[in-house]
C-alpha cells in the first residue's frame, strides 16, 4: 500500500501500481468522471500515470488551468487527426493548449479558407463520436527518428534531434492517428464534448521568419456547449474591444506599409492621450523626488559592451554598422540604463546623496520578429516611463516600497488597478547564454527581492526564466480583451550594471560601496498602455484623458458665433473642445459624437443662446437638460482635476 496525501492535507491508501484515474474513483466517482489530468508532487500527468509510491495528488478537472489545458491540448490532437483525414498530404509542426485554448500549425500546399474549417470541425466532431481510446507509448530516440522519417514528418524529426542521444521520446496514439508529444492526454477522445474553431494565421515554423511560414488553426472546446456559447458571446465582446479595430475607428493610430511593421503612427487623437498620460507621470514623478534626464537614442557599440548588452541582447537591437568593417558601429538604444548610469558616474557620490531617482521619457527601439508584432502591444519603437533609482543596500527595501507605491497609485488612477497581477521573474541557471553567469549574486539578489514582496504581502506567482539578463524582476500583468497576458510594468533589482559600469558611493566608514540599482517604469510603455486603455474603456476614456472632452453642437447656423464662445470660455481652463459647425440635422451630430465617444455633448438651440444656457448631454448619465454656462464648466473642470473615471 501506498499512502497519497491529497489537496485538503488529507490522506488515503491505495494498493501500489494503481492508476491516477483509479486513485480518483476511489475518492469519489463524480471526481473521476470530472477528472482531466493529476497532479503528482507538483508535476501534471495524465491520469493513466502508475502510481508506485508516496506522493501528493491532487485530481485535475475543468475547473484548474491544468485540467484546462490537457482537455485543449487533446482538441488539438482530434483537430490534427480531422486535418490529416481530410488533407492526407499536410504536415503537421505542433500543436500546444494555450490559455485561451489550442492551436496546430500545419504546412499545407494551400491555406484553408473558413469553409475548409466548418469540414474541419465536422470531421472533429465524428472523431469524438467515435471514442477512441489515447494510448501512450515510448521510444528510443533513435527509434523516433525512424518513425518520423519514414513517415516523411521533418518537422517532428527536427524536434527529435535536438533531443539528447538517450533521450526517450513520448507518443500518443488515438485510432489510425499518432503524434510526437509529452502529453498529458484524456484518456478517450469521447471526453471532448463541444469545440470551434475559432482563427486562422499565419505562423513562421518556430517563430523563425527565415523559416516556412506554416498555417496556424486556433480553436476551444468545453464539456458542455452553453459554456462554449458563453465563451463565444465574450469572444464577440472582445472582438468590438480589440484596441486594433476600435483604435483606428476611433482615429486614435494607424499603421502605413512604407512605413513599416511594427511602427506605428500615433494620429492626433491618440497623441493627445500620450501627452496627457506622460505630462500626469512627469508631475507626478517630480512630485516624489525624481529628477529628469534627457540622453541620445543611440550610442556606440561600447558603452553597450560595458552593460553586457553586446553580449546577451544584440540580436534584439539595430546595429548601425559593421563590426568588421567600421572603425565606429552605432546602435539605438533598447533602454535607457546605461547612459543614466554614466550620469551618475560625473561626479563622486556620498551616502548622503543616495538614493538618486532618475527618471526619463525614453524613446527606445527594439528589433521584434515580425510575427511577435501585434497593433500597439509589440511594436519596435516605442516611449517609456524609465527609471533608476541608485540606492544603499539600506535603502534597497523602502525605494522598492515606494516604486510600487508610485506604480500602485497610477494604476487605480488609470482605473486598471483591479485588472492587474503580479509575477515573479526569476533566472533560468541552465540557459548560460541569456543570463550573466554568477549563480550566487543571482540566489541572493532573488532572496532579497522575494523577501521584499513577501513583506509587502503582494500576492504574485514566481515563473522561472522571464528575469532580465542582469537581474529578477517583478512584472505587473495584464491580460488583453482576447486573454493574452501581456507585462506592462517591470521592476528589476540590478546586481550586475553596477559592478560592470564601477558605480560606487563613499560610505559613512568613508569607504567606497556598490549601489543596488532599481531598474523600473512607473506607466510602462506607453503605446501598450493605450492599447489596454482603449480595450479597458472600449474607447469610452474617462473625461480627463479623453482626447476631445466636449463637443458644441449647434442646431443651426444662427448659434454659430455662441457655440464659438463656448467653446472659447472652456478652452481657457484647460477644456478640450471642438464645435461641430457642419450643415447637418442635429441628431446627425449627436449620433456622430456618441460613435467618436465624446464624454459631453453641448446642444445649441435659441433658447441656449438667449439664457447663456448649454443643453449638456452625457454620454454616462444621458440627457442632463439645459445648466448655466459657469455652472457646467465648473463640474467639468471638478471631474477633470479629480481624474474621476
Amino acid at each position: 500500500m501506498i499512502k497519497l496525501t491529497l489537496k485538503d492535507g488529507s490522506t488515503i491508501q491505495v494498493p501500489e501500481g494503481k492508476t491516477v484515474l483509479e486513485a480518483a474513483e476511489l475518492i469519489s466517482s463524480s471526481l473521476a468522471r470530472n477528472a482531466m489530468a493529476g497532479e503528482v508532487n507538483g508535476k501534471t500527468v495524465d491520469l493513466r500515470f502508475i502510481l508506485k509510491e508516496d506522493c501528493q495528488l491532487n485530481i485535475l478537472t475543468f475547473e484548474d488551468q491544468a485540467g484546462k489545458m490537457a482537455y485543449w491540448h487533446t482538441t488539438s490532437h482530434i483537430m490534427a487527426q480531422a486535418v490529416k483525414r481530410l488533407f492526407p498530404q499536410s504536415k503537421l509542426a505542433i500543436g500546444p493548449a494555450i490559455e485561451s485554448g489550442f492551436y496546430y500549425d500545419f504546412d499545407v500546399e494551400k491555406p484553408f479558407t473558413p469553409e475548409h474549417l466548418e469540414k474541419i470541425e465536422k470531421e472533429m466532431q465524428d472523431i469524438i463520436k467515435e471514442d477512441l481510446p489515447i494510448e501512450r507509448f515510448v521510444l528510443s530516440r533513435t527509434e523516433a527518428l525512424k518513425r518520423m522519417d519514414g513517415k516523411g514528418d521533418e518537422y517532428k524529426a527536427e524536434l527529435i534531434r535536438e533531443l539528447p542521444d538517450d533521450a526517450e521520446v513520448t507518443f500518443y496514439r488515438q485510432g489510425e492517428f499518432t503524434d510526437l508529444c509529452a502529453g498529458p492526454h484524456l484518456m478517450s477522445t469521447g471526453k471532448v464534448k463541444a469545440v470551434k474553431l475559432i482563427n486562422l494565421a499565419g505562423a513562421y515554423w518556430r517563430g523563425n521568419e527565415k523559416n516556412k511560414m506554416l498555417q496556424r488553426v486556433y480553436g476551444v472546446s468545453f464539456p458542455k456547449k452553453s459554456i462554449l456559447e458563453e465563451h463565444l458571446q465574450k469572444l464577440e465582446e472582445a472582438k468590438k474591444r480589440d484596441h486594433n479595430k476600435l483604435g483606428r475607428e476611433l482615429e486614435l493610430f494607424m499603421t502605413s506599409e512604407p512605413v513599416g511593421q511594427g511602427l506605428p503612427l500615433l494620429m492626433p487623437k491618440g497623441a493627445k492621450v500620450i501627452q496627457i498620460l506622460q505630462r500626469f507621470i512627469e508631475d507626478e514623478e517630480e512630485r516624489r523626488g525624481y529628477v529628469m534626464t534627457k540622453t541620445p537614442m543611440m550610442a556606440k557599440s561600447d558603452l553597450y559592451k560595458i552593460s553586457g548588452h553586446w553580449q546577451h541582447y544584440k540580436e534584439g537591437m539595430f546595429v548601425l554598422g559593421d563590426e568588421q568593417k567600421d572603425e565606429e558601429v552605432l546602435a539605438l538604444r533598447p533602454m535607457t540604463c546605461p547612459f543614466q548610469f554614466m550620469i551618475y558616474n560625473s561626479k563622486l557620490h556620498s551616502y548622503r546623496d543616495l538614493p538618486v531617482r532618475m527618471a526619463e521619457t525614453s524613446t527606445l527601439f527594439r528589433n521584434e520578429s515580425s510575427g511577435e508584432m501585434h497593433g500597439l502591444i509589440r511594436v519596435r519603437q516605442f516611449t517609456i516611463s524609465e527609471g533608476h533609482l541608485i540606492v544603499t543596500p539600506d535603502q534597497l527595501e523602502e525605494e522598492f516600497k515606494g516604486v510600487l507605491d508610485l506604480i500602485d497609485y497610477v494604476m487605480d488612477v488609470l482605473g486598471i488597478k483591479e485588472d492587474i497581477s503580479y509575477r515573479f521573474s526569476k533566472w533560468d541557471p541552465s540557459d548560460k547564454e541569456k543570463y550573466i553567469d554568477n549563480p550566487e549574486a543571482w540566489e541572493d539578489t532573488q532572496r532579497k527581492m522575494k523577501n521584499i514582496l513577501d513583506r509587502l504581502g503582494l500576492d504574485y506567482k514566481e515563473v522561472e526564466g522571464e528575469a532580465a539578463f542582469y537581474g529578477p524582476k517583478l512584472d505587473i500583468q495584464f491580460r488583453n480583451v482576447h486573454g493574452k497576458e501581456d507585462t506592462m510594468i517591470t521592476v528589476q533589482i540590478d546586481f550586475s550594471l553596477p559592478e560592470r559600469f564601477d558605480m560606487t558611493f563613499v560610505d559613512k566608514d568613508n569607504e567606497k560601496k556598490r549601489p543596488y540599482v532599481i531598474h523600473r517604469t512607473s506607466i510602462g510603455c506607453y503605446e501598450r498602455t493605450l492599447a489596454m486603455l482603449i480595450e479597458k474603456y472600449a474607447g469610452a476614456f474617462p473625461t480627463w484623458m479623453a482626447p476631445v472632452q466636449v463637443k458644441v453642437l449647434p442646431i443651426i447656423d444662427k448659434q454659430q458665433e455662441y457655440a464659438d464662445n463656448i467653446a472659447a470660455q472652456l478652452r481657457k481652463f484647460g477644456v478640450r473642445v471642438e464645435v461641430d459647425n457642419r450643415n447637418e440635422k442635429i441628431g446627425y451630430k449627436i449620433r456622430e459624437a456618441q460613435l467618436e465617444k465624446v464624454p459631453y455633448m453641448l446642444v445649441i438651440g435659441d433658447r441656449e443662446r438667449e439664457n447663456n444656457l448649454v443643453a449638456v448631454r452625457s454620454r454616462k448619465e444621458g440627457d442632463l437638460g439645459a445648466i448655466d454656462v459657469d455652472t457646467f464648466i465648473q463640474k467639468l473642470v471638478d471631474e477633470i482635476a479629480t481624474k474621476a473615471r
